[in-house]
């Protein structure tokens, strides 16, 4: 008791000084000059616009828990005593006051004056990456491949370029654009992503091509730092921390050093390349000199006001150096990168953070979690769990995305923020790091479905199919939006490099790092907590893990899990944890082991089996999947309607360019139901050929026109130009139509339309009537395998595209009664060929009814250019 007494009496200390730090002085990510910007988006935008040069010109953890408050830390700590301090009075063997006061201030800041236990319960071991494999052919693995591709596409001596010319070596070729361009003060940030990716990306496939790449970029950087001689290394020059450190503007030098450092560390502890060791130690060493002349030149609180520029996760990175190293220097370094005036407000549980720059704190966040790790401080992981409360609750949207133009704003105020401007990747990225901690903890399973849901709507979501380095910025989430048409839009292979691009390799390159965590022991267990279809070499038990996936459509009523074993623990029991999410329920769920039901199973829980495991033992799950309507984090009466539509774990969106009006009924399956897989079968593109160039059919907006064919694949032009075609005979509905389809009777609907049918005026309608059939006859043109569409209330009249090929052009209706033809221009512009369908529905598709038209509902992650609705008005 009375040890807990000191503790609390401690943590209140700690606090104290960090509301002081925040009431001292403005806590944001931003210089108090009147040219400062505050988003990267804006920084980037003028510093692009600057005259060449001028910007050059000047401008895998061990985790001892360390019992790490010991007097030689303390020394350590009064080293750092800014000087005007030192020649205080006080004689024999009582210390200054200003000592003593500084030595109180370092006993506060660490969380007490006596020593502090590690962590009391074991944390989970993340399962390594060189131990899993994705299995081909899925969607997490193709997304693995083509970030893969990416990596291998990009230039080691473009990457390198700016490094070279900082430290006064040859470089060679040319730069790379966008935030990588040697203009930009951010330059080499997109390189530390890159080593921390690689490095993650080669343990999980062990491609020998991007081994040899990555660690040809370690070597040209370990010749940049030896030949500056101080330890410093970047694409920037050190006057850069001069200005930070006199509060005038610049952009987040800190933060690329962070992302340098954790790439190098990265290096080292996933990739085992020791030079990289070395090269981080380096750097660390010199900016521990550079914060000690800061603070001992003028005071801590000079240091602290320079945090507020974005300094990414140096606490964090500092941190893990530490428990490598032992050098009470890095951990130092570590508590004076914890930002005070912002952990401050989330210790006293404040949800007061709205106004921050969300990418600047959650890495913050992230390294107040290593810092629990490292010295068993409760407060840090009482900080790190209220913060993921506060996004949860108040701040993060359907797809577990937090931020509004890069802010969070106020709490439960949703509503009003959105906009083509929502959930930056990057904070999505850093949320996954906060959740999968806090897991590793405690084991709650609401940290594993947050984990998920932001994984598959979030992370997914990013990457333009299968295009390699083409990725998003933010994930526009205000009705009728686009990907594709935002501030950013897709980024470019060469020419981006935003922030977003660098976490964004990254993620693709550890898809395979939070399935599978260990427990070591007597009985080693194993917690499953991602349905990721993959095997894990299990090689503490002796055995591997695979785990395989049913494919999932909106028709099933279940998702399906099967897990088995290959190998023995000879004669070793161990254990098999799996989540149990809590988007599924208790009736229908099962567990089975080799045939046997294994009982009740509980929807937010850990399924434990405990036994001898060998060759041929499966597992098996089943766990009931349905659709539900979740509302809009804002308390706010007038916006109670505003609910996203999700299926188990995956938002749905619905194509539309603005409507968002639903028709609801009592329950969800009154106004959603699931698109027939046949239908694939009835989906089909009308195209014509002109001077070479391919013309499509399309509906929108009310209007049939002819459009150019999309030279790309997941476009809006591909959606209205696809349709579906299904004849007025019931008994055909079901058939799988061949090369063309002739002398019949059908009904056009529009792809993204469902329910509503073009009708023989050309206009779209719910009803069906005889006036929304079409014959589809023999080409008028007499080609073999061409069609033309007659009206089916005027025989001899069809559809025509006119003369004019010009994108846009409308479609007419011509009767061969009344339109004489002229070199058999009425036939050719009469007659389209039936092509493949350039869209086809998604296994996961679903219809909601609306008060105007239908939505086609698909998952958000597959969406591409599409326009889309992720909140609906369902009060309408």
């Amino acid at each position: 008791m009375a040890r807990g007494v000191a503790a609390a009496a401690a943590a209140l200390g700690v606090v104290a000084v960090l509301l002081t730090a925040a009431a001292a002085k403005v806590c944001t990510n931003t210089f108090p000059s009147s040219d400062s910007v505050a988003t990267h988006a804006e920084r980037a935008a003028a510093q692009l616009r600057l005259p060449a040069g001028l910007a050059a010109r000047g401008h895998g953890h061990g985790h001892g828990h360390e019992q790490h408050l010991t007097p030689t830390d303390e020394s350590a700590w009064m080293e750092l005593m800014p000087r005007r301090s030192l020649g205080g009075g006080g004689g024999g063997s009582t210390p200054p006051r200003e000592a003593f006061d500084w030595l109180m201030l370092y006993r506060k800041l660490r969380g007490g004056a006596a020593a502090v236990d590690g962590p009391a319960d074991p944390f989970l071991s993340e399962a390594s990456l060189h131990d899993v494999r994705l299995q081909p052919g899925t969607v997490y693995w193709q997304a693995q491949q083509t970030n893969l591709e990416y990596l291998l596409l990009l230039d080691a001596d473009r990457l390198v370029w700016s490094f070279r010319t900082q430290a006064g070596l040859t470089a060679t070729g040319t730069p790379y654009g966008g935030w990588e361009g040697p203009n930009v003060e951010l330059r080499g940030h997109f390189v530390g992503h890159y080593l921390s990716a690689t490095a993650k990306m080669w343990a999980s496939t062990h491609n020998d091509t991007l081994r040899a790449k990555m660690s040809s970029v370690v070597d040209v950087l370990n010749d940049c730092q030896k030949k500056m001689g101080t330890g410093y290394l970047s694409a920037f020059p050190s006057e850069f921390f001069d200005r930070a450190e006199a509060l005038t503007t610049v952009w987040a030098p800190y933060y690329t050093i962070h992302k340098i450092m954790q790439g190098l560390l990265d290096q080292y502890t996933v990739a085992g390349n020791s030079k990289a060791l070395e090269m981080v130690v380096g750097m660390a060493n010199y900016f521990s000199d550079r914060v000690k002349n800061v603070i001992q030149k003028y005071s801590i609180e000079r240091h602290w006001a320079s945090l507020n520029e974005e300094t990414g996760g140096m606490n964090d990175v500092l941190y893990q150096l530490y428990t490598i190293t032992d050098d009470l220097k890095h951990l130092t370094l570590a508590h004076l990168f914890d930002k005070p005036c912002f952990l401050g407000l989330l210790a006293v549980q404040a949800d007061s953070i709205s106004g921050f720059h969300s990418n600047t704190h959650i890495p913050v966040v992230v390294g107040a979690q290593m810092r629990y790790e490292v010295t068993g401080d409760a407060l840090y992981k009482q900080i790190a769990t209220s913060f993921m409360d506060m996004i949860n609750s108040s701040h993060s949207y359907a797809t577990g995305g937090t931020s509004a133009g890069e802010f969070w704003a106020d709490p439960k105020r949703l509503a009003a923020t959105l906009s083509t401007e929502n959930a930056e990747s990057c904070t999505t990225y850093n949320m996954l790091k906060v959740s999968r901690n806090l897991f590793r903890w405690t084991k709650e399973i609401a940290y594993a479905d947050y984990y998920e849901r932001a994984l598959i709507n979030g992370v997914l979501s990013i990457q333009r199919g299968t295009d390699p380095g083409v990725m998003i910025y933010m994930l526009p989430q205000a009705p009728g939006r686009s990907k594709a048409i935002s501030y950013h839009g897709w980024g470019t292979k060469y020419d981006s490099f935003w922030c977003c691009y660098g976490t964004g390799i990254e993620s693709f390159s550890k898809l395979g790092d939070s399935i599978y965590f260990e427990e070591k022991g007597d009985t080693p267990a194993l917690s499953i907590i991602q349905y990721i279809p993959s095997t894990f070499n299990w090689k503490t038990a002796g055995v591997t893990v695979t785990q395989q996936l049913e494919p999932l459509s909106s028709s099933d009523m279940n998702f399906r899990v099967s897990l088995s074993v290959s190998g023995k623990t000879n004669g070793q029991s161990a254990t098999l944890n799996v989540r149990i999410p809590t988007w599924t329920s208790a009736s229908g769920a099962k567990a089975i082991l080799n045939d046997k039901d294994l009982g009740s199973v509980t929807p937010g829980s850990l399924l434990s089996v405990t036994k001898q495991w060998n060759s041929n033992d499966h597992l098996s799950l089943q766990f009931p999947i349905a659709l539900r309507t979740e509302a809009i984090k804002d308390d706010q009466p007038e916006y109670a309607s505003l609910q996203a539509i999700l299926f188990g774990p995956f938002v749905l969106a619905g194509l539309s360019s603005g409507d968002w009006d639903a028709k609801t009924g009592s329950d969800v399956s009154d106004w959603i139901t699931a698109v027939p897989s046949s239908h694939n079968s009835q989906l089909m593109t009308f195209t014509q050929e002109s001077s070479g160039r391919t013309f499509v059919l399309s509906s929108s907006n009310g209007s049939l026109t002819m459009q150019e064919r999309p030279a790309v694949d997941g476009t809006d032009t591909a959606v209205h130009a696809t349709f579906r075609v299904h004849p007025q005979d019931a008994a055909m509905l079901h058939g799988t139509y061949g090369a063309t389809l002739k002398d019949t009777s059908v009904q056009i609907e529009p792809f993204d339309m469902p329910g509503t049918v073009i009708t023989n005026n050309l206009t779209l309608s719910a009803q069906k009537s005889a006036g929304s059939f079409f014959n589809i006859v023999p080409g008028l043109d007499g080609k073999p395998n061409s069609v033309s569409l007659e009206l089916g209330t005027k025989p001899g009249c069809f559809l025509v595209s006119g003369a004019d090929y010009s994108a846009g052009a409308k479609i007419q209706v011509s009767c061969k009664s009344s339109v004489q033809s002229i070199g058999g221009i009425l036939e050719q512009a009469a007659s389209f060929a039936q092509a493949a369908p350039l869209r086809q529905y998604h296994p996961v598709s679903f219809v909601a009814k609306g008060v105007k038209r239908n939505f086609l509902l698909e998952p958000f992650y597959s969406l591409r250019d599409e326009f889309y609705t992720v909140y609906f008005n369902l009060a309408a």
